[in-house]
C-alpha cells in the first residue's frame, strides 16, 4: 500500500480525500506500480494496466485499484 501513500503526498491530499475524490469522479488519480518510477496521471477508474510515459511499461494503477475498491 505505500505506493497508495506515495501518491497522496504527491498530490497533497490524504488518502481518504484522494480515495473519496476518485469514488466520485469520471477519472481516478494513479501511479506507476514500479519500485523506482512514481509517475502519475489520471486514469479511468478502474484502471489497473496504464502505460507508464515515464519507464515506458504498462503499470499504471488508479487509487482505487491499489486500495482495492474495485
Amino acid at each position: 500500500m505505500s505506493k497508495l501513500k506515495d501518491l497522496a503526498r504527491i498530490e497533497g491530499m490524504t488518502e481518504e480525500g484522494l480515495l473519496e475524490q476518485a469514488t466520485f469522479d469520471s477519472v481516478a488519480k494513479g501511479i506507476c506500480m514500479n519500485k523506482d518510477c512514481n509517475y502519475t496521471t489520471e486514469v479511468e477508474p478502474d484502471q489497473s494496466k496504464g502505460y507508464c510515459e515515464s519507464c515506458g511499461t504498462n503499470t499504471v494503477q488508479s487509487c482505487l485499484v491499489i486500495a482495492g475498491m474495485i
